[in-house]
């Protein structure tokens, strides 16, 4: 009895302890296979994070809803793990053979759950290689950015402070780089708070405004010489237009006194004219000077420009009168060297109209045809007592402007091909 009973027993014990140790076996594999998912999700969810951070396009969002799908079923498998394994306890004494071997069998099939399912995020995690190598790449970019940008504003920083430095103020431009302080707090703190698509573009926008501020602040001293350069002479010069101004009306009077009223009456407003734009000349170089004293340099520039234009257009009417004295003097004296040169021009017209031709196109023939009448009859006005000069000087003019355009339609002709 005892025999046999203690052989019962050792054979009972010794299936049990066996049943045991694959039951432990089983144990660890599924705990390992539960270490190994719980890894992958962990390292996965930092790639998901980092392609979420940059990527906000369909397949970035669609990656997270996938992975958050992957956390469910994780969730599942993990549970029903933890379940199998708190339902046996391995240790005890009186663990029998039937319940080991279903303990094992329990913790085999939750192993091959979680293998299954590690299986398929590894799957999913490969998939994910090219938005991951995209987001890290931006990622990458990120942290130069920032540093660039912080740069650009030291840069700009000591630039406005040597501009300063010279004795000008340049308070536009503190204004401005005071401006782009709250940016560089939002650079500051980073991308975690504002993405990283809106940092990179915010670290881009800095660089372009502190660079350009850094520019304007370098080219100050530059400007300001400048400045006082084109003040000196425009006032030289509406100081010279306003001598010449006075003596318009001399010019005049000869006019009156030698030609006839059509010759000389359309400048009759020059000399008025000439004095009323010099002096708003002379009021707006004040205006530009109080605003380069005030460093106000785009109103100066702008002052500037108005009073160029203004002593181009006196210099224009004073030129008009003395140049108009000067011609009819050239033609009242001698006519004849102007008919001929103009005569010279239809001729040399003529024969280029007339080069490879037997006959002229009608198209030149006709223009320079009616030149010739017309300088035969600006040459018929001269006669009488007050012949009017000035209306033979622009009929003239006007000749040998047609003749100057036949010459070019025909050579732009032949150059095409016709």
């Amino acid at each position: 009895m005892n025999g046999g009973g203690t052989r019962r027993w050792g054979w009972g014990g010794g299936r049990a302890e066996s049943k045991r140790a694959d039951a432990q076996a089983a144990k660890d594999a599924a705990a390992a296979a539960f270490y190994e998912l719980d890894t992958a999700q962990r390292d996965l969810r930092i790639s998901i994070e980092t392609i979420t951070a940059v990527d906000d396009s369909p397949a970035g969002r669609r990656a997270a809803a996938d992975f958050a799908e992957f956390g469910t079923r994780i969730d599942q498998v993990s549970h029903a793990y933890i379940s199998v394994v708190d339902a046996h306890d391995l240790d005890r004494d009186d663990l029998d053979a039937q319940t080991a071997g279903r303990a094992r069998a329990e913790l085999e099939r939750v192993r091959g759950d979680l293998e299954r399912v590690k299986g398929e995020l590894d799957r999913f995690a490969q998939g994910l290689g090219p938005l991951l190598e995209k987001a890290e790449t931006q990622l990458a970019r990120l942290a130069p950015a920032v540093e660039r940008a912080r740069q650009a504003l030291l840069a700009a920083t000591h630039a406005l402070d040597a501009a300063r430095s010279s004795g000008l103020t340049a308070d536009d431009l503190a204004a401005r780089l005071a401006a782009l302080s709250p940016e560089l707090t939002r650079l500051n703190e980073g991308a975690g708070r504002h993405g990283v698509q809106e940092t990179l573009h915010r670290a881009d926008q800095v660089v372009r405004e502190a660079e350009a501020v850094r520019g304007e602040a370098e080219r100050l001293p530059e400007r300001a010489a400048e400045t006082d350069k084109r003040l000196s002479s425009l006032r030289t010069r509406a100081q010279a237009l306003h001598t010449r101004a006075g003596k318009v009306e001399p010019v005049l009077s000869e006019l009156r006194r030698r030609f006839s009223a059509a010759c000389w009456e359309d400048l009759q407003g020059v000399p008025e004219e000439a004095v009323r734009t010099v002096r708003q000349a002379e009021d707006k170089l004040r205006e530009a000077q109080k605003a380069r004293d005030e460093q106000r340099w785009a109103d100066a520039t702008a002052l500037l420009s108005t009073v160029r234009a203004l002593l181009n257009t006196t210099d224009e009417a004073v030129k008009a009168a003395s140049d108009r004295l000067q011609r009819l003097n050239e033609v009242s004296f001698d006519h004849t060297a102007e008919v001929e040169r103009v005569r010279f021009a239809i001729r040399d017209a003529q024969r280029l109209a007339m080069a490879g031709r037997s006959t002229p196109d009608p198209r030149h023939a006709g223009p320079l045809d009616r030149s010739v009448e017309r300088v035969d009859r600006a040459v018929e006005g001269l006669s009488g007592r007050h012949p009017d000069y000035w209306h033979f000087v622009t009929e003239l003019d006007a000749v040998r402007e047609t003749v100057q355009g036949v010459v070019d339609r025909i050579r732009q002709e032949r150059a095409a091909g016709r």
